[in-house]
């Protein structure tokens, strides 16, 4: 796990090398234990690393094969790379290193393009070609691992965060009204390739990008998930079989391929209980476990301890547990939305950031269960999308869109006012091939767009802000395309996640897998008052957002009228929507 960089000039100039330097200055604290870069007349490459596989300087980067001709900046973890490696070897490629990154440069000039094909993993990588003068670029299937660009007339430049990119000073920063809208609409999700700002993209899940030196682009994908069921007949028991075969090998591989320990991050939730239960049951021994909880409010407990104390007393696991208080929450929010490659409104946000500092004290490498609900169907308004009428949006956008388009109207400026964007890009979503039910669609939509830029790039920001590594074991593609092919009804049983609660039974407490669906307790960021009223409304009443002109002040003004009146259809408070994104674009644009 890492921090890449680079740029590719085509109109005959250099690189600005300091530019490379600057952007991987602002991805230090992902990779904090080297630095590198490589420049080769129209390239420059910067790379920060988090040493997690051979932890020698044999598998430091920019790494270079002068023998190919080719040198790669990498960021992710390969989990098959043994057998690639071997694979290889056999077919007479020489290694220098014992790590991953080498194999995904071999793998190349063996398969070219097709190489993204036999990984199996997360990844963002740049690959420079130095026979063909050509730039290769890909991402993982899933989204797991970040790849923003920038790209003009004249070069592109690339890294995993925006704020690297930010430190060019010709980027073009206007509001992206496209991604405006999604901002708005989809709880902060706004998918690839847009973003909130008009010169900064993302490379989309499962593509490649082929850059020429005549700044020709191709843009290919080379997976999609398939939602139907494919002539698969299997009992429930069999279905239950086959779903906790393929979440073991998906939980032992994110254990085995590291040099260093792999530790979890424990939430008293059933999914991170089932990952500890699948390492105990897999024999795993001295598992360091995480958890965190904050103050209570009056509605709500701050944590989740009575589930996770359970856990770790039958599991016997090594567990940190941290206690946070509302002041720590609120005094360091600046700090996790500087660490926020694009505004994200989750308000677990902040306790992953906070978490993440203490557990980066004792370990490198945590799994984690992002993915687990989005997979297998654990939340409320799946079942409520299944058995509703009505055409396909309508299903879907009546249960979860923050705002219709009417009121995304009243909430902005009327520069931005538009086309219903949200509304077109769903519809397309759903529309795709492949998919049986209503649900398969929603969840496929779900697995591969929307949670790629809401709980997956949140805990890959906060966690990689303090030079963590986390997998997702739910988030193999391979455990993916199994479930995508099992019945909605399997998914939906019992309140949902219906096959994880089975494979569970006998193997974690029952309390856990009883309990009602629980959702990280942020208490001091769920209920607007004291404190964060004030600082919510500091933001958007102040001269920066009044100049910006963002939002229509009357909508505001309504807004903080009745703050904790004005929620979205998932129980999301508008107000802080909107300023968590004007004060990201404080933190992050106005800055540069």
């Amino acid at each position: 796990m890492c921090g890449i960089c680079g740029e590719f000039r085509f109109d005959g100039q250099k690189p600005d090398l300091a530019l490379t330097h600057r952007m991987m200055e602002k991805l230090e604290r992902r990779g904090p234990d080297h630095a590198g870069s490589f420049s080769d007349g129209p390239v420059a490459l910067g790379h920060r690393r988090l040493s997690i596989i051979d932890l020698s300087e044999h598998s430091s980067q920019p790494m270079v094969d002068q023998e190919l001709s080719l040198s790669l900046v990498f960021n992710g973890t390969i989990y098959n790379y043994p057998e690639l490696r071997s694979e290889l070897q056999h077919k007479g490629y020489r290694f220098f290193s014992s790590g991953d990154s080498e194999v995904i440069l071999k793998a190349y000039a063996e398969w070219g393009e097709k190489c993204v094909e036999r990984l199996h993993g997360m990844f963002a990588f740049a690959i420079w070609d130095m026979k063909r003068q050509q730039l290769f670029m890909a991402r993982d299937r899933m989204g797991i691992k970040p790849y923003y660009y920038s790209f003009d007339n004249k070069r592109v430049r690339f890294a995993s965060t925006t704020q690297a990119l930010l430190q060019a000073d010709d980027n073009d920063t206007s509001i992206d009204s496209f991604g405006l809208h999604n901002q708005l609409s989809l709880h902060a999700v706004i998918p690839a390739p847009r973003t909130i700002l008009s010169g900064i993209r993302k490379m989309q899940p499962a593509h490649y990008m082929i850059v020429k030196a005549d700044g020709s682009c191709t843009e290919q994908r080379y997976w999609t998930l398939n939602a139907s069921r494919q002539s698969i007949v299997r009992s429930d028991e069999e279905w239950i079989e086959v779903i906790h075969e393929s979440l073991k090998s998906a939980v032992a591989k994110r254990k085995s391929i590291a040099d260093v320990p792999v530790g979890v991050l424990l939430s008293g939730g059933l999914d991170s209980s089932l990952l500890v239960g699948l390492l105990a049951e897999q024999g795993v021994g001295n598992l360091k476990t995480f958890t965190v909880g904050f103050e209570d409010q009056p509605e709500e407990k701050g944590n989740e301890f009575e589930f996770s104390d359970p856990v770790v007393e039958k599991f016997g696991t090594e567990h940190h547990k941290f206690f946070m208080k509302n002041e720590d929450v609120l005094g360091r929010l600046p700090e996790a939305v500087d660490a926020m490659t694009e505004p994200m409104v989750g308000q677990d946000a902040v306790a992953f950031y906070l978490l993440s500092e203490q557990v980066s004290k004792e370990i490198k490498v945590v799994q984690s269960g992002q993915g687990a609900d989005e997979v297998f169907g654990g939340y409320f308004w799946y079942p409520q999308m299944h058995h509703s009428i009505g055409s396909d949006l309508e299903r879907f956008s009546s249960r979860y869109f923050d705002r219709d388009h009417a009121e995304y109207l009243e909430t902005v400026d009327s520069r931005f006012h538009g086309e219903d964007y949200t509304s077109q890009l769903v519809s397309g979503l759903l529309a795709q091939p492949n998919a049986d039910e209503y649900l398969d669609k929603v969840l496929r939509m779900d697995v591969t767009t929307l949670i790629v830029d809401d709980p997956v790039k949140r805990v890959d920001n906060m966690t990689m802000a303090w030079g963590l590594e986390a997998r997702v074991p739910f988030l193999d593609h391979q455990l993916v395309e199994l479930a995508a092919s099992m019945p909605p009804e399997l998914k939906l049983r019992d309140n949902g996640k219906y096959v994880l609660k089975q494979i569970a039974r006998g193997l974690v407490p029952d309390s856990v897998i009883d309990r009602k669906k629980g959702y990280f307790p942020v208490p001091a960021l769920k209920y607007v008052r004291g404190e964060f009223l004030h600082f919510m409304q500091e933001i958007l009443t102040g001269d920066t957002a009044r100049q910006r002109g963002l939002f229509n002040p009357k909508y505001v003004e309504k807004l903080l009228s009745q703050p904790e009146s004005y929620l979205t259809r998932l129980q999301g408070s508008k107000l802080w929507h909107l300023a968590l994104l004007e004060f990201w674009l404080q933190r992050n644009v106005d800055k540069h």
